[in-house]
């Protein structure tokens, strides 16, 4: 009876050792769920393999959408610690509804709006003023985002920008619920061209042949910020914090993002 004692004790000590070497127990990681928008997908899953790896005690558990989606499950209650926009707008509505912690409150990124052809450029579009024309002459079919996600309010100032008027050009224009869509329509050729993010274009592999600049479209600017229902606020702007840092940075500025820093 001893030796089977002795035994057990060994292969308990053994398996203990093992599961030290494995890292944290996922029993006693803190949880972190980041909203964030769809833009920054491949980003942010690159970005979550090297937190992780560096902060064995913390589990990121990312949402990705359109920014307005995302902004609407907040204000319903979704449990969530961190919120990354693809505009200034979404995170202003929820600072006025009190939900973010103002002084956590960051710009983090820009990036561009890109005018991005299906394979062959069905259409002869190279540039936003052609498309403008096309779109008056109903000779093209354009991917845009809904009015209700970043993407697609950027898109809609630069109709402003041409005096082009959405509802006459109605049968030019097919829609996506958020950016990835959008690009899915141009990949696909479900659409001649579409309107996207610069980083989402060189995801896909696609080369734009336009790029909005600030008179047209405005500033593309994502702010960051931690939520001030979160149970982890410590730990949520530590998260904050790194995607400020290089390593981050050079993951970002890859893909076309430019860093704003602090």
């Amino acid at each position: 009876m001893k030796r089977v004692s002795v035994l057990l004790i060994v292969v308990a000590m053994t398996l203990g050792l093992t599961a030290c070497d494995r890292g944290v127990n996922p029993a006693d990681k803190t949880e972190l769920i980041v909203f964030a928008a769809a833009s920054m997908t491949e980003t942010l899953t690159e970005i979550e393999a090297k937190y992780e790896a560096a902060h064995q005690d913390i589990d990121l558990v990312f949402t990705f959408d359109s920014s307005g989606t995302l902004k609407t499950q907040i204000e319903e209650g979704a449990s969530c610690d961190v919120f990354i926009s693809a505009a200034p707008k979404q995170m202003n509505q929820l600072e006025e509804l009190n939900l973010v912690l103002l002084d956590s409150r960051a710009d983090l990124l820009e990036n561009k709006v890109a005018l991005c052809v299906a394979e062959g450029n069905p259409a002869d579009i190279h540039s936003y003023d052609e498309l403008a024309a096309a779109l008056q002459a109903g000779t093209v079919l354009l991917a845009v985002g809904n009015s209700d996600v970043p993407v697609g309010q950027y898109t809609r100032k630069i109709f402003e920008h041409y005096g082009i008027d959405e509802a006459a050009v109605a049968s030019c224009l097919t829609y996506g619920s958020n950016v990835k869509e959008v690009t899915t329509a141009v990949t696909e050729a479900a659409a001649d061209c579409g309107i996207i993010y610069a980083t989402d274009a060189f995801s896909a592999g696609l080369t734009p042949v336009d790029t909005a600049t600030a008179d047209m479209c405005g500033q593309v600017i994502y702010p960051a910020a931690v939520l001030n229902t979160s149970a982890h606020q410590e730990e949520s702007r530590a998260f904050l914090d790194y995607l400020t840092r290089e390593e981050a940075a050079t993951i970002f500025e890859a893909v076309g993002f430019t860093t704003l820093g602090k």
